[in-house]
């Protein structure tokens, strides 16, 4: 086998996705023949090398798994926690046998779809802006956000000293002040690009806080019907479809599937044509 990237080899083989395998490298945790390895553009044969992370010879995956889940809210994204908090792996359990890795992160208060791997190349699909799989959000904030707000999230601010980059913002609905206390407000949110806490940090720098967020997409996956803490996985199709993402994908499929798909809570059925017909006949 032709040599690799060691940062890719370590993704291919569930070790841990490309950015984090990075910092193994980094942290002089990855070794190739007894020798400790630092620098991220080295490469090596998988077939022919031993590849150490920690100690452990790596095995590359025979077989590929793509998985769903539907990640609960106080859960975290991580296969060990210091502190002994739940996480994603804990709701895997035994029934997945295979070492995946989780391709992107949700916070621990955050919950939604989460795709988890043992192909390295397909979670980099989805991770890296390259890829062009955006993903779709339901955010309930605080407040009412403007016009002047909304375009501010459309066309991008400042966040951590970054410009972030043009998202689509659509205020959905609001709910009325009640008790003296102020009104929410229910937006979908389509980002290109997955920084740390990015949607949290973007609502409060408009001064409306996230008291609620949910994941609704993943390029063109979506499942209403998968339960919190419930996993299945991907069909064949949907890997196909996440595997040629374009920019804009979810964009362009969200007019056609999106209202019928996810709905914030409280949000009224609206009638069928049929149904206003057998209504107005009474």
């Amino acid at each position: 086998m032709a040599l690799e990237r060691l940062q890719k080899i370590l993704s291919a083989a569930g070790v841990a996705s490309r950015r984090a395998a990075e910092e193994l490298i980094e942290e002089g945790r990855v070794t190739v023949n007894g020798d400790v390895v630092r620098v991220l553009g080295a490469k090596a044969d998988p077939e022919k090398d031993h590849i150490k992370v920690n100690g452990k010879l790596i095995r590359m995956e025979s077989s590929r798994r793509y998985i769903l889940l539907n990640k609960p809210k106080g859960f975290i994204v991580t296969r060990d926690d210091p502190e002994g908090r739940r996480t994603v792996f804990d709701l895997l359990g035994n029934r997945v046998k295979e070492r995946v890795v989780p391709a992107g992160r949700l916070d621990t208060e955050s919950e939604g779809l989460l795709i988890l791997s043992n192909d390295g190349d397909f979670v980099h699909k989805i991770t890296h802006p390259s890829g062009g799989c955006h993903k779709e959000y339901l955010v309930k904030v605080s407040g009412v956000p403007s016009e002047k707000d909304l375009e501010r999230l459309r066309s991008g601010l400042f966040i951590d000293g970054k410009r972030t980059s043009p998202a689509d913002v659509t205020l959905v609905r609001t709910t009325p002040e009640k008790d003296g206390l102020g009104g929410n407000s229910w937006l979908r949110v389509i980002l290109g690009e997955g920084r740390s806490h990015q949607i949290r940090k973007m609502m409060l720098a408009t001064g409306h806080p996230v008291a609620k967020l949910r994941r609704v997409a993943i390029g063109p996956v979506r499942d209403r019907y998968l339960k919190p803490g419930e996993f299945r996985d991907l069909t064949p199709e949907e890997i196909a479809a996440v595997a040629g993402t374009t920019v804009g994908t979810v964009a362009s499929s969200r007019k056609k599937a999106a209202p019928a798909a996810e709905k914030p809570e409280g949000t009224p059925e609206r009638p069928t044509k049929k149904a206003a017909e057998r209504k107005g006949r009474r």
